[in-house]
């Protein structure tokens, strides 16, 4: 079956503010993010890539314009279903205040249990998103064999809880995985079983370095930030 590269987006204005930005519109990379997404190109120069599937929202696509300037004669889709969870009431509001929020420990500890007010619960993130993920990795391999590659720009929370999926990890579990800004990860299918050949992959170990005082890196997502353990 496919191999699935999941790319979490640049590093967006909201993660530098500290904001859950969910499916606000208007979110844009900042300058670190512009330059992380056009490394992209370079990154990935040496796979055969037969399609680009995007999350509808602007960061997503943003992260991808490079990869796709570059490589012009990339089929390019959108998808609904891999698109950022639905924070709800919460989007918009600072991680530092979320913390204090009781569903917070909820949503680190027990995932599975959460459902955002006036939004979606994580379990139907995680379903939403693993069908499009089966559903893209059969029209791949209908499409260009079952050696193909593609790649799928999404959200840290998104991408996380189809690596969960790949491991045959609880969702419980899933906040146990980080992925970086502009990170890639690998996922190849096949039969049996799913294995994942890479987890958060920047190409940059500083990103391992103590962090400055204030510094979120990036993570602007429930899953990282205000309220992690």
């Amino acid at each position: 079956m496919a191999t699935l590269i999941l790319v979490r987006h640049g590093r967006s204005t909201a993660n530098t503010s500290g904001v859950l930005a969910g499916r606000l519109p208007g979110v844009a990379l900042d300058e670190r993010g512009a330059a992380q997404a056009a490394a992209l190109p370079g990154r990935l120069a040496g796979v055969p890539l037969a399609a680009v599937v995007s999350s509808p929202l602007q960061r997503c696509r943003e992260t991808l314009r490079p990869l796709l300037d570059a490589r012009p004669e990339l089929p390019f889709h959108t998808d609904e279903r891999i698109n950022e969870c639905d924070y709800g009431d919460w989007s918009g509001r600072k991680l530092a205040e979320l913390g204090d929020e009781p569903l917070m420990g909820i949503v680190q500890a027990h995932a599975s249990a959460a459902t955002f007010p006036g939004g979606e619960s994580m379990r139907a993130m995680q379903a939403r998103a693993v069908d499009a993920v089966r559903d893209w990795n059969a029209r791949i391999e209908a499409e260009h064999g079952e050696d193909a590659v593609y790649a799928m720009c999404s959200h840290g929370d998104v991408i996380k809880s189809i690596v969960a999926d790949a491991l045959g990890m609880h969702l419980d579990l899933f906040q146990r995985i980080h992925v970086d800004p502009c990170s890639v990860t690998a996922i190849r299918y096949t039969r049996l079983r799913p294995f994942l050949v890479r987890l958060g992959d920047t190409g940059d170990f500083a990103a391992l370095a103590p962090k400055e005082s204030g510094d979120t890196g990036g993570a602007a997502e429930v899953g990282g930030g205000a309220g992690a353990p």
